[in-house]
Formats: C-alpha cells, sequence, structure tokens
C-alpha cells in the first residue's frame, strides 16, 4: 500500500481550521489552506457524534477513497482538512464523492484542464 500523505499533528488541524477557508455541504465540511510545500496533504475528522468506531474508520475510509481518486483533478501545494458530519454515516461512496467534489467546487480548487479528445 502507498504511503498517505496526510495531516497528522493537531498544531497542523488548528492551523488549518484558524486561517483556512471552509464551505459546508450536507455530508461534509471542508477547510483549505494555500501550504508552502508543493503537495497536497489532506487530514480528516470524524466525531464520536458520527457514530462508533467501526463507523467513523468506514467513513474515513470512503473519504480517503475519494481524495485518492480525484487528487489529480486538485490543485497542489494545499492543506485539507474534511470533517464528516453526522449524515455522512448512512452515506455511501457515491454521495461522499459526490459531496467532496461539490466541496472542491466550492473552493476553486479544482484544475481547469481541458482535454481535447480527438
Amino acid at each position: 500500500m502507498k504511503k498517505f500523505n496526510s495531516i497528522k499533528k493537531n498544531n497542523d488541524f488548528q492551523k488549518v481550521y484558524r486561517t483556512g477557508k471552509s464551505y459546508a455541504n450536507r455530508l461534509l465540511i471542508m477547510y483549505v489552506m494555500r501550504a508552502e510545500r508543493e503537495d497536497t496533504r489532506i487530514g480528516i475528522s470524524v466525531s464520536k457524534k458520527v457514530g462508533n468506531s467501526v463507523v467513523r474508520h468506514h467513513v474515513t475510509r470512503l473519504v480517503r477513497e475519494s481524495y485518492r481518486l480525484n487528487k489529480d483533478k486538485v490543485k497542489t501545494g494545499l492543506d485539507i482538512v474534511v470533517v464528516a458530519r453526522a449524515a455522512a454515516k448512512d452515506s455511501d461512496f457515491k454521495k461522499i464523492e459526490s459531496a467532496y467534489m461539490h466541496l472542491c467546487g466550492l473552493h476553486n480548487i479544482l484544475e481547469n484542464r481541458s482535454e481535447n479528445i480527438d
């Protein structure tokens, strides 16, 4: 399994919460902050309000997979923190991925690559 570039330290989470810009939808809240590095890191937070540890870990894996499959569409050099809301526990992958991409669009962090297929 490939190493996952994530935010792990509480100080890094707090910095993104304080200085980052946030948007939310029914399932997720996303904080985005421009970072000093060239790669993008993601932090995922799922509180006990969402469910027990099995449910929380499941939601975390769904968000992580949404990021992994779409990271080539997202601009680089960002710190992203995704907070799951309680409604996320009843959602499948497609709904989580759709909510994730919706928030990426609101933050305007999607790459504008126009690929011509001839």
